[in-house]
């Protein structure tokens, strides 16, 4: 096996290799993937496309952040991840959530969720996309039986009772057991089964950055309400002394590029009406990424040898610290579900079972939440600031739907 951080030596050009399992994409939930198969001491190549951007400055570098939620480090903790990245993450111990809807942009209404409401852990820790990259390609290097393939991709595939054949780019093939589809929203593996997508379109993009501010953040997660869609503020660590936060700003496509074109003095003025002030002044500590919103859904989750997870399965808005957390749901569903034939029908049938009708319950429930924050009329907006607080003060309810963004029973 390669030094920590190196690449694998891939297959030759017409050779054949066979492994217990190909996963399709080399981001964040495939390279957990890749880990966890091959924790449990199967044999596993994961391949990629493009190889992955691991310093925060580089070209390309994904500036968005990743809020793990607790059943997530659980199973970070299983495949011997989280030790890697626990140095690195910063603590949720509360969600907060304000109103900015009236006449002014300025906090009018916030309520708060305590993770010590319902347990004795916070909800998560979150951590910058492009450090989990760097973090986990080196795990794969210690996995005797992984061997990652950046710059290669998913070419073909064609499937039989006993394993499925994967075509490679640079011309090799692999056969395996199980096919992973983690290859995103336009899936390779998922296009070359024919299964077929559903999907919602806001007209929203979504601007990710870092910056430091005034104030501590005292390991609280803001969300924040006015109209366009939400303004998110999720804890890092400190940055060269000062308090920092990742932002994710959503916004209608016409008032990104807007955004985007200003300069950065003119930038950080709208960044700090925004706002609405939670942590004092903020300063732009990054570049920004901009990213495409959708919602979608595949219409199964299943084909023969092969399961689809994370945006080859389903899509939906950076809400709620929802998606990189439903794709290890079904990351965890595939290896609680897995017997001695990783691919096995029966198992593949009971993941998809387990898995789809569950990401569809939250889909609508995101895609609900986000229409409400994207609300431009000043009537529509106090209604929904009246809803925030009449569900906030029952506390069952509250209760309950913490636990259940936790996905805890």
């Amino acid at each position: 096996m390669a030094a920590p951080g190196a690449t694998a030596p891939a297959g030759t050009a017409g050779s054949t290799d066979t492994v217990d399992v190909l996963v399709s994409g080399g981001g964040v939930a495939g390279l957990a993937a890749a880990a966890a198969f091959g924790a449990q001491g199967l044999s596993v190549v994961c391949v990629d496309p493009a190889p992955p951007v691991t310093e925060e400055s580089a070209a390309g570098a994904d500036l968005r952040t990743t809020a793990f939620l607790q059943p997530s480090v659980a199973l970070l903790r299983r495949i011997g991840l989280w030790d890697r990245l626990a140095p690195h993450a910063a603590p949720l111990q509360v969600m907060r959530i304000v109103d900015a809807g009236g006449a002014e942009p300025v906090a009018r209404l916030t309520r708060e969720f305590d993770a010590s409401e319902i347990s004795g852990e916070p909800f998560g820790y979150n951590l910058p996309n492009w450090l989990l990259r760097r973090e986990m390609t080196a795990r794969l290097a210690e996995l005797p039986g992984v061997s990652f393939r950046p710059g290669t991709g998913t070419a073909g595939l064609a499937v039989r009772e006993d394993a499925a054949l994967v075509d490679l780019s640079d011309g090799a093939r692999v056969r395996a057991r199980l096919v992973v589809a983690a290859d995103g929203r336009n899936s390779a593996v998922r296009q070359a089964l024919g299964i077929g997508v559903r999907t919602l379109r806001y007209g929203q993009k979504a601007l990710a950055f870092a910056v430091t501010h005034e104030r501590p953040h005292d390991n609280i997660s803001t969300e924040i309400h006015r109209s366009g869609g939400p303004f998110t503020l999720v804890p890092l660590p400190d940055r060269e002394g000062r308090p920092s936060s990742a932002v994710v700003w959503m916004e209608r496509g016409p008032e990104v590029a807007r955004l985007r074109a200003l300069p950065r003095a003119a930038f950080e003025a709208a960044l700090n009406d925004r706002s609405a002030g939670v942590l004092g002044r903020l300063t732009l500590a990054t570049g920004l990424t901009e990213w495409p919103i959708i919602s979608q859904i595949a219409d199964a989750y299943t084909g023969p040898r092969t399961a689809l997870i994370a945006e080859a399965a389903h899509v939906v808005p950076p809400i709620g610290a929802q998606g990189l957390n439903m794709s290890l749901a079904d990351l965890t569903a595939l290896l609680d579900l897995m017997g001695p034939d990783p691919g096995d029908a029966a198992a593949l049938d009971a993941y998809a079972r387990a898995r789809r009708p569950e990401a569809l319950a939250r889909l609508i429930g995101i895609d609900a939440l986000n229409r409400a924050s994207m609300m431009r009329l000043r009537p529509l907006r106090d209604l929904r600031a009246a809803a925030l607080g009449g569900l906030y003060a029952l506390a069952p309810v509250r209760r309950t739907m913490m636990r259940a963004g936790l996905g805890l029973r």
